[in-house]
């Protein structure tokens, strides 16, 4: 037996594992949808904290969904922050017919800040609620969301929850990459084990992060995390490291986001996450490139130019990665079929992650929503 036939069978070996981790770890997360509304005679404020930069596409879609929640008590705060586009005169328009949505406006971004974390932290300091909802100015949310979520979190008892929204993009191929982004994200993440106070892993969600007041004021709040580009997922790690609890639920049938419109709105939107993501460490990019060269794209070329035995054992492989994408595909609303594409989306993953690395190192740091951040400072925001 050669090299390449030994290969396959680590590869193999490896998403058989994935695929056993994953199919359990889906099960674990419950559907938001199926939780019945019970918020008692005083249901807690909740107040909803939204930054918004140039988003007239999506904003007033949005706004409305969430301006039209069922929840007794909330407030909607937008922080319109330095936008050049329509977006401010969207949101005085809405002001004017909903009052319970406050709109305040960013001129200016003091040193020590990225523009939306900055945006969040001062609305936060704005909010009445004893809840806050930290979610994105393009979700879309079905009536009953909010009143689910926080019956969810007080039935159970815990501070933070995260949900999952549905990605709407347009064309086949975005949604066969946001797939496979699900796949990667799940390997990486692994959500599922949020819940568990003995386990480092944690979650947060930038279209719907619901958060006890107090554990966020606790923990620092985005102030702690100012110069973090993947601002949710390190707001999730603070409150797991300050010792409070956290879940994840899917909000498949109530939360909605147009993820990306486009191939090169994927390239630069993951742009300012890649790196961020593994705490800037070049290894673990390079690591992570590599696998995915050996086990996500080598695996379908290898059907093409292998036979026999070894032939066997990539086309096994490629069944069980198709298995692992179609059964995630169930709990964020993509189609069986996408796992087709997987090895096309595993390569732009790849060159996404290897395009943002070589950048922000040519670069010495990322430009994000018009503004640059230099890597020196970004770096030491480790958290």
């Amino acid at each position: 037996m050669d090299g390449v036939f030994w290969l396959g069978i680590v590869v193999l070996i490896v998403y058989s594992l994935v695929a056993v981790v994953s199919y359990e770890g889906n099960r674990l997360i419950r559907f938001l949808r199926e939780v019945t509304p019970d918020l008692g005679a005083a249901p807690p404020a909740v107040s909803l904290v939204i930054a918004a930069r140039n988003e007239q596409r999506n904003i007033r879609e949005a706004l409305l969904s969430v301006l039209s929640l069922d929840y007794p008590d909330y407030e909607v705060i937008v922080v319109n922050d330095r936008s050049e586009d329509d977006t401010g005169t969207i949101l005085d328009a809405l002001s004017e017919s909903h009052s319970h949505l406050h709109v305040l406006t960013v001129r200016d971004l003091p040193p020590g800040w990225l523009g939306k974390n900055h945006a969040l932290w001062l609305g936060s300091g704005k909010a009445r609620g004893e809840f806050l909802l930290f979610t994105d100015a393009d979700v879309v949310m079905a009536p009953s969301t909010l009143s689910r979520a926080v019956t969810f979190m007080e039935k159970h008892r815990i501070d933070h929850l995260a949900a999952s929204p549905v990605p709407r993009m347009p064309g086949h191929f975005l949604n066969i990459f946001g797939a496979a982004f699900g796949l990667f994200f799940g390997m990486f993440v692994r959500p599922w084990k949020a819940r568990d106070p003995k386990s480092s892993c944690h979650i947060g969600i930038g279209a719907f992060n619901l958060v006890r007041t107090r554990v966020y004021r606790e923990v620092g709040g985005h102030r702690t995390i100012a110069l973090r580009p993947d601002d949710d997922l390190k707001l999730g790690k603070i409150i797991k490291k300050g010792g409070f609890s956290q879940d994840i639920v899917h909000g498949k049938g109530l939360i909605a986001v147009e993820w990306y419109a486009s191939v090169c709105e994927v390239i630069r939107g993951l742009e300012k996450n890649v790196f961020a993501g593994t705490d800037y460490r070049l290894s673990l990019v390079i690591s992570g490139a590599v696998f995915h060269l050996v086990a996500s794209i080598w695996p379908y070329v290898a059907l093409l130019v292998t036979e026999g035995s070894t032939l066997l054992v990539y086309a096994a492989t490629v069944m069980v990665i198709s298995f692992i994408v179609i059964d995630g595909s169930r709990f964020h609303g993509y189609r069986a079929w996408y796992a087709l594409g997987f090895p096309l989306a595993a390569a732009l993953f790849t060159y996404i992650v290897l395009r943002s690395v070589s950048l922000n190192l040519i670069r010495g740091g990322i430009t994000w929503r018009g503004t640059f951040y230099p890597l020196s400072e970004l770096r030491q925001n480790r958290i």
